[in-house]
């Protein structure tokens, strides 16, 4: 924050970043399809989450309090992060019981999944970035989005409760927002197409973006392009974009 608000007590703002990303594949067989769901998911163990969820937990400035992680069966991950905004006190004795207010959570799950009929699979990866007072999750946004490999990318931030200035006015929002966007580096957002659903009174920001070009070789799972007659080229290319648009626009189009 430019200029640090003079509050009446602490900052009870709550503030939620929901990042949710898919990254489409072509594989020819339904053989490829699980071997690209068990490459993605080796890729994206709770381990690298985790590794991830520290460097994010880094950037706000928070506290690891607690990791809870799991790989689950047959595939998908989940990492939990409890944090605080400051150092927790070490307990002087066995009975002392220390609490702190400002403490919240960072969580990630994956979900990959693939298409019966069309040879596409899907990696899905939501993350959770719920933080008190000061702290604000927007700036680690550029982090995940080079996190990952990200064909289409939906993002929610709300802006929950009041804090006090210190004549006792409520306060709803303690920075100035206009736009998930105004967040994101120019050079990244160059490569998508990008729109907003925001509806300020609520303090609730929605930003979606997907990929504008496509790379067909990258979206080939243990094929090169040049193995591929033009038509079918022309196809998967089709059926990719078929398919990023749906998830983009949230609804079944074709």
């Amino acid at each position: 924050m430019e200029n640090k608000l003079k509050l009446y007590g602490f900052n009870n703002l709550t503030k939620a970043l929901s990042f949710n990303i898919y990254d489409v594949c072509y594989a020819k067989t339904q053989r490829e399809q699980r071997d690209y769901i068990a490459y993605i998911d080796q890729q994206y163990n709770s381990e690298r989450l985790t590794g991830i969820l520290e460097r994010v937990t880094e950037m706000i400035g928070a506290h690891v309090l607690h990791i809870s992680k799991q790989d689950y069966d047959p595939q998908g991950a989940s990492v939990t992060f409890l944090i605080a905004e400051e150092h927790m006190k070490p307990a002087l004795e066995p009975e002392t019981v220390v609490a702190h207010l400002d403490k919240s959570h960072v969580t990630v799950h994956t979900y990959p999944e693939y298409h019966p009929d069309t040879c596409l699979a899907t990696f899905r990866v939501d993350i959770d970035v719920a933080t008190c007072g000061e702290i604000t999750p927007l700036s680690t946004l550029d982090y995940l989005i080079g996190s990952f490999d990200s064909d289409i990318i939906t993002m929610d931030y709300r802006v929950r409760g009041f804090t006090r200035d210190i004549e006792g006015k409520k306060l709803f929002m303690d920075h100035r927002m206009t736009s998930i966007q105004d967040f994101i580096d120019p050079h990244t957002l160059d490569r998508y197409d990008a729109y907003d659903i925001n509806v300020y009174q609520s303090n609730l920001f929605h930003t979606r973006m997907l990929l504008k070009e496509i790379d067909l070789q990258n979206y080939l799972f243990n094929t090169d392009i040049y193995e591929l007659p033009p038509k079918m080229r022309l196809k998967i290319h089709s059926d990719l974009r078929r398919e990023m648009i749906e998830i983009f626009s949230g609804k079944n189009i074709y």
